[in-house]
């Protein structure tokens, strides 16, 4: 299908639709309501849509409402078979659905699947862009957020105006997929950022140190950016009241891990910061903020108490670990050092493949999921006397 100038132009108080009322799409389709935008909204649990209504927006009885009432609909929603699900993806009603409508996808996903999405719209006589943010729910509710824009430049240029209320900033990156490869980048830098800053605070913690006076070494030095000026203040009181939830910091860091394999990208510190995240996600935290990812810390900390303990106990009693025997395929290279054996892939770390263990045994192969305590019992299975 094509589009003439007219087509392409913003059209005066037209009602936009907005699909997906969670923990972020809510306060942005807030903001847009409150600047005046004219809005329809849906949402797949009901209640959610109350607080649009109170700011005045249209609330549809189901999706099919909104597009009918809306040419410009943005998708807020979870994860991609959400997306699929709610837009009918797959079913005669798809096309018929966006025919004739820009759907503008703000959540995050694949770039594979953004690329497709895209065809598949377009193939329908729809248009595309893909708008996934960077920011959490505070920066959402301040219309702070930063989006990486993907699609075709006249149509970038037709949406990139509505989302001003949302946004602080809009970065066009190029054509469907690129702007969700930006938005991984960046997140792998936020990722990997939250997890060491856990770990510092964990540090700190552990060492006695005053932990409002952490907070003000690093308000003034050059590690002090917005992400510390909120997380600190949530570690230091325990606070995990969601901001972005744990679950979703997971799945995106699979969704990094993927796009970086593919590419042939080795990724040592998100690997890492992911095994610790899905240990967080084991430990009840899914729904609660990432920096409730310091309790997986906590816990490999109390672990390794316990079994230090469990050591010197045992050297007391005059018992000493027990050799690997030679049939567990043990290197001539080892020697007399008393050094941990090199024995090929390890079952107790999380690296993905990518790096040697801490006890110098052998290579991950990527066990996320497995209890703390197991995987140190398996690494000191390996480590003579």
């Amino acid at each position: 299908m094509t589009y003439s100038a007219a087509d392409r132009a913003p059209r005066p108080q037209e009602e936009i639709g907005f699909v997906g009322l969670g923990v972020m799409g809510r306060p942005m389709a807030l903001n847009l309501a409150r600047s005046g935008t004219r809005l329809v909204v849906w949402n797949r649990t009901a209640e959610r849509t109350e607080p649009l209504r109170a700011a005045g927006a249209a609330v549809a009885a189901d999706v099919e409402e909104v597009f009918a009432r809306a040419r410009i609909v943005v998708v807020m929603l979870v994860d991609e078979e959400a997306t699929d699900t709610v837009l009918g993806r797959g079913t005669p009603g798809f096309a018929q659905l966006v025919s004739g409508h820009v759907v503008v996808s703000m959540g995050s996903t694949s770039p594979e699947y953004a690329r497709g999405l895209a065809a598949d719209i377009l193939a329908a006589g729809g248009r595309f862009v893909e708008a996934p943010v960077s920011g959490s729910k505070k920066p959402a509710e301040a219309g702070e957020l930063v989006s990486l824009l993907g699609g075709d430049p006249d149509t970038v240029a037709e949406v990139r105006p509505l989302l001003a209320p949302m946004c602080r900033q809009t970065v066009f990156c190029g054509p469907p997929g690129t702007g969700m490869l930006m938005k991984l980048a960046v997140n792998l830098y936020l990722d990997t950022m939250l997890v060491g800053l856990a770990e510092a605070v964990h540090f700190a913690d552990r060492n006695g140190l005053d932990l409002d006076t952490f907070r003000a070494a690093i308000d003034s030095g050059p590690m002090a950016c917005d992400v510390t000026r909120v997380k600190i203040p949530k570690l230091i009181a325990r606070d995990f009241s969601v901001q972005a939830a744990t679950s979703d910091g997971y799945a995106n860091t699979r969704l990094i891990a993927d796009a970086a394999r593919a590419a042939g990208c080795a990724t040592p510190l998100l690997d890492l910061s992911s095994g610790l995240y899905g240990e967080t996600v084991g430990l009840g935290n899914g729904r609660l903020d990432m920096v409730s990812v310091i309790q997986a810390i906590e816990a490999r900390t109390d672990t390794l108490s316990r079994s230090a303990t469990a050591v010197t106990a045992s050297g007391r009693q005059g018992v000493m670990p027990e050799a690997p025997s030679p049939s567990s395929g043990a290197s001539k290279s080892e020697g007399r050092s008393g050094r941990a054996r090199r024995h090929g892939p390890c079952r107790a770390c999380d690296t993905g493949g990518q790096s040697a263990c801490s006890d110098e045994h052998g290579v991950g192969s990527g066990s996320v999921g497995r209890p703390v305590g197991e995987r140190l019992r398996v690494h000191r299975a390996w480590v003579p006397a």
